[in-house]
C-alpha cells in the first residue's frame, strides 16, 4: 500500500472530506479558510462534466465569499431575477422575486453550469497550501478510533480527526456507517435536455404548471438553456438514453435542435428522502447523502452549501480548542428541520405546481389568482414566503431572547478602523463577532473579556445618523439605511453573531445569558456582568 497522506509533523489531516462535487469542495474550502488541514478523496479521475444543479442563491454566495471564492464563482453565473409560474393555460401567474433585493450582498437566485462551478471549485483547491486534493482514489473502508478516523482507500491509508461524507445519494460513507435513508421515491419520469445554442435570454426561470405537459425551462449563459419535461407513459424510463425524436418533439414549441446541441439527456425519477442519522462518532453526511429532494425548488445544491456553511466553522473551532466537541451535535439539531421543510416544500410544489390533474390545475390557478388579489396574497406569492425560513430554534444559541437564532443581512457598512466601504462581512472578518449596538463601551468591553475564548472580534454599530462612542473600538456606519435596518431590532443591546452570522445571543448590558453552557465553550468564561 502507498504510504498515509502526510500533514508535516502530525502526519494526518484534521478533515478528510470523500466527494469532491460542489458540497464537498464548498466544505473543504471553507475548512481550509478557517485555518484546516483537508484531504478530498475523489473516486473520478476529474471534476464532473454533467450539469446537474442548475441555480445558486445569495445565501450560497455568501458563503463562498467566507471562503475566498465569491469572485471565482461571479463569473460563472447570471444574476439572476426569480422565477416566472405559469397557469394551467398557458397565463402568467406570478413572478417570485427576493423581497429585499441584495439583503445578502449577492442576487437572490441565480443560474449556472455545475461543471464550471465545479472546475472553480477544483483549481482553487488545487492551489490552496492547506488542501490536498486526491482523484481517483476511492474509499473502501473507515475505522474508528479514539481521538479520529483510519481512512481506507484503494490508494492507501490515511487518519483524520474528522470524516466529512459528500459522495452524493448513493454515499459510501452512509453506507459504511450502517445509516439508512427514510422519506419515498416517486414514480414521475422526467426528462431533462440540457441545450447550447439556444435564443432564451431571460434571467429568471419559467414553471409551466400545464397538466398536459408539466416543464420547466432555465436560460443559461452563453446560448445555454435547460428543459425539464415530465415523461408520459411510454414515453421513456428512467436511467434510459431518451430518442432524439423525443426532444426534438418536445423542444419544438421553444426552439429547433440538432443533435450536436445537445449536451446532456437524461431521463430519472427523483426521491424524497433524508439519512436517518447525520453523525456517527467522528463521521457527518451532508448535502445528497443527507438528504435528496424533488428539484422544483432549486434547492438541492444550496441545501448542501448550507450543510457545510454550518459544519465547517464549528469543527475549525473544535479543532482549535474554543468548542468542545459536543458543539457538532448541534449540527443536525440546526440543519435537519430545514432540510426536511424544505424537502416537503419541493413535494408540494410537484404535487402543485406540477400536477397532470386538469381539475387541481384550474382550482390551483384559481386559489392563485384570488389570493394574488391581496396584498398578503401577492406578499406570499411574489416574495416566495412560501419557503421555509432558514431559522435556528435550538442548538449553538441561548434560550429565549427576541432575534435569536437567526442570521443577519449582509449591507455595505464603513469601516471606522479601516477607513473603507466593505460588506458587513469582510469588515468583521471570518470567526465570531461581538456587536454593541447603540451602546456604549464599557459593557462592550466586559461582554469581550467574558466571551474571550471564542475570539470574537469588536465593533460598535449605532443604529442612527450620530458617530460611535469612543474608547478605541471600531465602528460600523450605516450608508445607506439597510444596516440600521438590519440591527433596530437589537438597539440597546450585545449580539453575539457567529462565523456563519446567525445570532448566538442578544442581551441587555446586565441581563447575561448562559452563554457557556448554550455554546459548548471548552474554557467556560467567567460570568458576565456586562
Amino acid at each position: 500500500m502507498d504510504d498515509p497522506v502526510s500533514f508535516g509533523t502530525a502526519g494526518e489531516a484534521d478533515v478528510a472530506v470523500v466527494g469532491a462535487g460542489p458540497v464537498g469542495m464548498t466544505a473543504a474550502a471553507l475548512l481550509a479558510a478557517y485555518g484546516v488541514r483537508v484531504v478530498v478523496l475523489e473516486r473520478n479521475a476529474s471534476t464532473s462534466d454533467e450539469a446537474k444543479a442548475i441555480s445558486i442563491d445569495d445565501e450560497a454566495l455568501r458563503v463562498y465569499q467566507w471562503a475566498g471564492l465569491a469572485a471565482r464563482v461571479l463569473r460563472i453565473i447570471v444574476p439572476g431575477t426569480g422565477t416566472r409560474y405559469y397557469g394551467a393555460t398557458g397565463e402568467l401567474a406570478f413572478h417570485a422575486r427576493a423581497e429585499q433585493p441584495l439583503r445578502l450582498g449577492y442576487p437572490f437566485k441565480n443560474p449556472f453550469a455545475q461543471p464550471d462551478l465545479e472546475r472553480e471549485l477544483a483549481d482553487h483547491l488545487a492551489a490552496h497550501p492547506g488542501v490536498d486534493l486526491r482523484m481517483e482514489t476511492t474509499v473502501t473502508g473507515l475505522t474508528q478510533y479514539t481521538g479520529g478516523v483510519r481512512v481506507h482507500t484503494d490508494r492507501g491509508e490515511l487518519s483524520a480527526t474528522y470524516v466529512l461524507g459528500c459522495d452524493g445519494g448513493r454515499s459510501a460513507v452512509r453506507e459504511l456507517a450502517g445509516i439508512g435513508m427514510s422519506g419515498r421515491s416517486y414514480p414521475d419520469v422526467w426528462l431533462v435536455v440540457d441545450t447550447v445554442g439556444d435564443d432564451h435570454d431571460e434571467r429568471y426561470g419559467m414553471h409551466h404548471g400545464d397538466p398536459r405537459r408539466p416543464h420547466v425551462i432555465i436560460p443559461g449563459d452563453g446560448g445555454r438553456c435547460r428543459y425539464e419535461f415530465r415523461l408520459l407513459p411510454g414515453e421513456g424510463e428512467a436511467g434510459q438514453p431518451p430518442s432524439f425524436d423525443l426532444i426534438r418533439r418536445l423542444l419544438a414549441p421553444y426552439r429547433t435542435i440538432t443533435p450536436a446541441q445537445v449536451q446532456r439527456a437524461v431521463a430519472y425519477r427523483f426521491n424524497a428522502v433524508v439519512a436517518d442519522r447525520w453523525r456517527a462518532g467522528n463521521l457527518f453526511l451532508l448535502g445528497d447523502a443527507a438528504h435528496m429532494m424533488p428539484p422544483f425548488a432549486g434547492q438541492g445544491l444550496n441545501s448542501g452549501v448550507r450543510d457545510a456553511a454550518n459544519l465547517a466553522w464549528k469543527i475549525a473551532d473544535v479543532l482549535a480548542g474554543r468548542l468542545d466537541d459536543s458543539a457538532l451535535d448541534t449540527y443536525e439539531t440546526e440543519r435537519r428541520p430545514h432540510a426536511e421543510a424544505t424537502v416537503r416544500l419541493s413535494e408540494r410544489l410537484r404535487r402543485v405546481v406540477m400536477t397532470t390533474d386538469p381539475r387541481l390545475a384550474h382550482h390551483r390557478d384559481r386559489l392563485i389568482g384570488r389570493a394574488l388579489r391581496t396584498e398578503a396574497g401577492r406578499a406570499f406569492f411574489e416574495n416566495m414566503r412560501y419557503r421555509p425560513p432558514h431559522t435556528y430554534r435550538s442548538g449553538l444559541r441561548t434560550a429565549g431572547g427576541d432575534g435569536v437564532g437567526v442570521a443577519v443581512g449582509q449591507p455595505f457598512v464603513f469601516d471606522t478602523a479601516a477607513r473603507r466601504i466593505a460588506l458587513l462581512d469582510r469588515a468583521l472578518g471570518r470567526g465570531w463577532a461581538l456587536l454593541g449596538v447603540a451602546t456604549d463601551s464599557r459593557p462592550l468591553l466586559r461582554a469581550a473579556e467574558a466571551v474571550e475564548p471564542l475570539s470574537p472580534a469588536l465593533a460598535h454599530i449605532p443604529v442612527d445618523e450620530k458617530l460611535p462612542p469612543t474608547g478605541g473600538i471600531p465602528a460600523l456606519l450605516d450608508l445607506d439605511g439597510r444596516l440600521n435596518a438590519e440591527f433596530a431590532a437589537y438597539r440597546g443591546r450585545l449580539v453575539l453573531l457567529r462565523p456563519d452570522r446567525f445570532v448566538a445571543a442578544a442581551w441587555h448590558p446586565g441581563e447575561p445569558p448562559a452563554l457557556a453552557e448554550a455554546l459548548h465553550v471548552v474554557r467556560r468564561p467567567a460570568s458576565i456582568t456586562a
